[in-house]
């Protein structure tokens, strides 16, 4: 079993930056897939970042393609999604999730969310 909590949204102004933490607790965190999802307001929920338990490959998606990083810390139980150059159309509530399984595109593939963190880009 794995617990997730988010932290680190808020509301910023376009060209802006956030960094999102995701804190896990239970066992072997350095095992699992972690990614991050988002969902906007009528919108299905998305895949934006995933990293193995290596740290190694990441994917993203392409509208976030060189302007977010997701890392992780395996001594802290921790993985990160540093996000700039922040755009109005990455306004969403954030989730981070885990799976011991690789890189999954969709959120059926996850075995463990988080409650969700709230990203707001203003104009």
């Amino acid at each position: 079993q794995v617990q997730l909590v988010e932290s680190g949204g808020g509301l910023v102004q376009a060209g802006g930056s956030l960094r999102l933490s995701c804190a896990a607790s239970g066992r072997t965190f350095s095992a699992y897939t972690m990614a991050w999802f988002r969902q906007a307001p009528g919108k299905e929920r998305a895949l934006v970042a995933a990293i193995i338990w290596s740290g190694g490959r990441p994917y993203y998606a392409d509208s976030v393609k060189g302007r977010f990083t997701i890392s992780r810390d395996n001594a802290k139980n921790t993985v990160y999604l540093q996000m700039n150059s922040l755009k109005p159309e990455d306004t969403a509530v954030y989730y981070c999730a885990a799976d011991l399984a690789g890189v999954g595109r969709s959120d059926w593939e996850y075995d463990y969310w988080g409650q969700g963190t709230q990203v707001t880009v203003s104009s």
